[in-house]
């Protein structure tokens, strides 16, 4: 019998609240594996730690996949063998969900190539929980990822998305690196009209956790210090 691929969500921050929005079946998939591919092994061994391993931490095979590796099918090969020893291998991202937002998705790809089963299990995602909070359309949605950092491409990106939601009702959903939020939020309330509506989601599922839908309009009447502060946020606009 093979072994399966299991992708296993981790949690949005290192608080207890966080941690708390990892299912109880987590553990008893992570005591199965020995073998994981990972974003990054500094924050994988930090969860998995937690996670209390049937194995010693040190003993735990852990093979970094992320945006500096250079990707190769001998590379899967090698990571995935244990499966075809019949053990099973996880796939974990530095937060939340595996192979959304993730370069894990491309361990993903080559284990469906190879008739491996992937096994998806449930956690924490900051993209769907950020649209059910925001209260816009969920029937029509998008996730357009990190918009451009030059002022102009974001600027046009910003627009086109806006365009977008106007014309077919079709939230759209972008995140951005935590020290670029203040900027990002600046360029939306300068260039969104007045009445589009505008989510800002900061800390999801952390005990700072900040969920907050408004109009631009009503956007820039407020204090704006802290939906700008350095920490990982959705941005969610539509009608």
């Amino acid at each position: 019998m093979r072994g399966k691929l299991y992708l296993i969500p981790t949690p949005l921050g290192d608080d207890e609240t966080a941690f708390s929005a990892l299912p109880n079946a987590l553990q008893v998939v992570v005591h199965q594996i020995d073998t994981f591919i990972v974003e990054q092994s500094k924050p994988a061994r930090r969860f998995l730690k937690t996670m209390a391993t049937a194995a010693p931490l040190q003993a735990l095979a852990l093979y970094e996949l992320n945006e500096h590796t250079v990707v190769t099918d001998a590379m899967f090969a090698e990571w995935l063998a244990p499966i075809e020893a019949g053990k099973n291998v996880g796939l974990l991202s530095d937060a939340g969900c595996p192979a959304v937002a993730d370069p894990g998705a491309t361990a993903v790809a080559y284990a469906h190539r190879k008739g491996i089963q992937v096994v998806p299990l449930v956690g924490p995602s900051s993209i769907l929980l950020a649209l059910m909070a925001s209260g816009m359309n969920g029937q029509q949605f998008a996730f357009l990822g990190y918009l451009p950092a030059k002022t102009p491409e974001r600027i046009k990106a910003i627009k086109a998305a806006e365009q977008l939601a106007l014309r077919s009702g079709q939230t759209q959903i972008f995140i951005e690196t935590p020290y670029r939020n203040a900027a990002l939020l600046h360029d939306l309330l300068q260039q969104l009209p007045s009445s589009t509506k505008l989510c800002v989601a900061i800390d999801i599922t952390l005990a700072t956790e900040q969920i907050a839908t408004k109009t631009v309009a009503d956007w820039r009447k407020i204090d704006l210090t802290v939906w700008t502060r350095k920490a990982p946020a959705v941005f969610v606009i539509g009608l």
